[in-house]
């Protein structure tokens, strides 16, 4: 059970405008133009279509279309969700890390960074990274330098970019009070489920065709 308690709800079926469903189809939920979404943070930002559409775009290029390949970018939103707490994207990103070649093991390794784990230094210089813009909102001359021997340019700055959104994103779902979805098996920090069952990967929006089922929900 979580003890989150929402500060803006789902946006109510009166108020469904077609912005408001371009923000909660945007992503190509079956039946969401009709039915709504049934991720929760579409239905909150669809109570602001003008931001909600802004967000969706801006969100898919860093999740979709990111120069970092997919575990780097994993290793990026798993350590920005446990410095900064969110629960709802580690419990998401748990899944879609799985299903980038990460182990439970290293998971939790990322969680418990720099002690855990045997990390080569180009997966250290990236938590590394994560770490250094929390705490000093920026980046050592030294990292900077480190990254360049694994990343080009374009590559850095999506790096960049990739940490600060996902602290964005997990300050709104924080503030707003979004809690991770009804039927979802919640994945905890210690990487253990509501129903005890080992955690499985969990798919992209279009990965698979039948990626919202992998979400159980």
């Amino acid at each position: 059970m979580s003890d989150i308690k929402p500060r803006i709800l789902h946006l109510p079926r009166a108020e469904w405008t077609d912005d408001a469903r371009e923000v909660f189809a945007f992503w190509g939920e079956p039946n969401a133009w009709e039915e709504g979404s049934k991720t929760n943070v579409m239905m909150v930002m669809a109570n602001h279509p003008d931001l909600g559409k802004a967000y969706n775009i801006w969100g898919k290029h860093l999740l979709m279309s990111n120069t970092l390949s997919t575990r780097y970018l994993e290793l990026v939103i798993l350590r920005v969700a446990w410095r900064v707490k969110s629960a709802y994207e580690w419990h998401n990103h748990v899944g879609y890390g799985l299903n980038a070649g990460l182990t439970l093991d290293e998971i939790a390794a990322i969680r418990d960074y720099p002690e855990g784990g045997d990390w080569n230094e180009q997966d250290a210089i990236v938590l590394r990274s994560v770490d250094e813009l929390i705490d000093d909102g920026t980046l050592s001359d030294a990292t900077w330098e480190t990254l360049g021997k694994y990343f080009d340019k374009r590559q850095k700055m999506d790096l960049v970019f990739s940490i600060g959104h996902y602290v964005m994103t997990s300050w709104a779902l924080s503030a707003f009070g979004v809690d991770i979805e009804g039927g979802a098996d919640r994945i905890g920090f210690d990487l253990k489920t509501a129903s005890g069952k080992v955690p499985g990967k969990t798919y992209k929006p279009g990965e698979t065709e039948d990626w919202t089922d992998s979400r159980g929900y």
